[in-house]
């Protein structure tokens, strides 16, 4: 029997590290709550793994020749690419876009997603674990 860890932990690799990268956005928000004229942003997470999970799926050789529509360069999944800017519920006289309380509630929601994504890696790697034991 063959396990492939890539296609088994994969998944979840792909989500920590872009739900990280959507934190450090959040997190950059909420420090620039009194930033005059300072853009809200936001992570289009839903783009990004998708495009990180078609990345993975693609057969990748130590070597690459020429060049191919799906290699990735190594900024391609940077959070700046799938960073947007977020539309302001409210005005602002200093045209600041930050709404503290919305940029909250996302760090919160966020933070239980990465979370999230570490438990069921957990229980994952303990499965594996089982698997090749033989229990």
């Amino acid at each position: 029997m063959t396990i492939k860890l890539d296609s088994s932990l994969g998944f979840y690799e792909n989500a920590l590290r872009l739900t990280s990268q959507r934190q450090q956005i959040l997190a950059t928000n909420i420090a620039n709550s009194d930033t005059p004229n300072y853009k809200a942003r936001d992570f289009d997470f839903k783009s990004a793994m998708m495009l990180a999970m078609n990345a993975s799926s693609t057969p990748t050789s130590v070597e690459r020749v020429e060049f191919n529509p799906l290699h990735l360069d190594a900024g391609s999944l940077s959070a700046d690419k799938f960073a947007v800017l977020r539309k302001s519920e409210q005005n602002s006289q200093d045209g600041n876009t930050v709404d503290i309380d919305v940029e909250r509630a996302a760090f919160t929601e966020n933070a239980l997603r990465y979370e999230s994504a570490i438990t069921f890696e957990n229980n994952e790697i303990k499965n594996l674990t089982l698997v090749l034991q033989g229990s």
